[in-house]
């Protein structure tokens, strides 16, 4: 939290001494407030079509290293990691371990980890190809909610789930009556409601637009001019303060309260400084910057930072990749259920090899017994 006061007190100080010289961040009613890439619109006089074209700058980062070599190698990196370890956390959780309510938002957050996995293959192929994207309009769509609902229903699952930690450390009777299952199992619809109706605006608006400058389709990276200047800025400062800030701020006075709840009582509290350090690593690395960002874009009002905002969508990612390490130490059923099950496996794998092997050994002694 430190941090991102350091960095908004940065830039409204900023701000102020560029308004007051009449420079930067003076707000003009051309102003393109949204986070994207303003699409330059032109007509051809011969065929009176509509051409879209970008400024350079846009250009500039469109066909950067950064954006066609290592933002894809950065998801597909994501994508291999969290993919087995999300599915092997899933698997346990419905599976080997009983339906607590912790439980419960633990697979939830598994759920929506895996949902973004299955987008990561299309953001990698969409960036190694220059930005052309191939696979039509509503798989854009569906792909940049799935992008930005991920980042929004984990911090929502992570509240979740710092709530029921505070409740059954800090408050044990009321967690009696309040920790149910069916209660849980509500939150957790209501949670996957509003990260459906917040995203919205990404299922009735045009995400896919052809730059016919550059031949290419781009998907979630640029909107004409004329669609800059509307809702969509309160709608990403909304995203920001509703669904970041004020869980971030619940999930700290939580994990705090548990932690000196423990101290107080002399308990064991090795693993909850643990899982605080694991939650606070997603808030502060992975989910941070990008809200921080679209809270300076909004302040701004400068098109060029979405550059940087889109490198922050690609830190949130990263989360993915600390989540399963989260029900590893939040949930002491689901270590010994994971450790059993590699247990089981390498039993297995080692079993079959030395069936393989007595099975050769039988196979070359007659051939041996012929020969002699």
């Amino acid at each position: 939290m430190k941090l991102l006061q350091l960095l908004l007190l940065f830039t409204l100080a900023s701000c102020f001494i560029n308004r007051s010289s009449s420079k930067g961040c003076v707000r003009k009613k051309d102003a393109t407030k949204s986070r994207r890439f303003p699409i330059i619109q032109t007509r051809d006089p011969t065929t009176n079509k509509t051409i879209n074209t970008f400024n350079y700058s846009s250009i500039q980062h469109l066909q950067s290293p950064f954006s066609t070599v290592l933002i894809p190698c950065t998801y597909l990196a994501v994508l291999i990691i969290s993919l087995p370890a999300n599915g092997l956390s899933l698997y346990v959780l419905i599976t080997r371990i009983k339906k607590l309510p912790s439980t419960i938002f633990l697979t939830n957050l598994a759920v929506t980890d895996l949902l973004l996995t299955l987008a990561l293959p299309f953001k990698v192929f969409y960036h190694l190809f220059g930005h052309d994207w191939i696979f039509g309009e509503l798989l854009c769509r569906v792909c940049s909610a799935v992008f930005y609902g991920n980042v929004y229903s984990s911090i929502l699952f992570l509240t979740c789930i710092s709530a029921d930690r505070y409740l059954a450390v800090v408050h044990p009777f009321l967690a009696k009556e309040v920790r149910k299952r069916k209660l849980a199992h509500c939150v957790c619809g209501a949670v996957w409601l509003l990260v459906v109706l917040s995203m919205l605006p990404f299922y009735i608006t045009q995400q896919s637009y052809e730059i016919h400058t550059l031949n290419i389709t781009t998907c979630d990276d640029a909107l004409p001019k004329d669609m800059l200047t509307g809702y969509l800025s309160y709608y990403f400062i909304c995203l920001a303060v509703f669904g970041f800030v004020i869980p971030c701020l619940i999930t700290v006075f939580c994990y705090v309260s548990v932690i000196s709840t423990l101290i107080l009582n002399d308990g064991q509290f090795a693993h909850a400084i643990k899982v605080t350090l694991l939650v606070l690593l997603v808030f502060l690395v992975c989910l941070t910057p990008f809200n921080v960002m679209v809270l300076i874009h909004w302040y701004t009002q400068s098109s060029d930072i979405y550059a940087y905002s889109a490198f922050c969508l690609v830190l949130s990612t990263f989360n993915n990749c600390i989540d399963p390490f989260i029900y590893y130490y939040i949930s002491e059923e689901f270590r010994d259920k994971v450790k059993t099950a590699i247990c089981v496996a390498k039993t297995e794998q080692s079993s079959g090899n030395s069936a393989q092997s007595r099975q050769s050994r039988s196979v070359s002694q007659p051939t041996l017994s012929q020969s002699l």
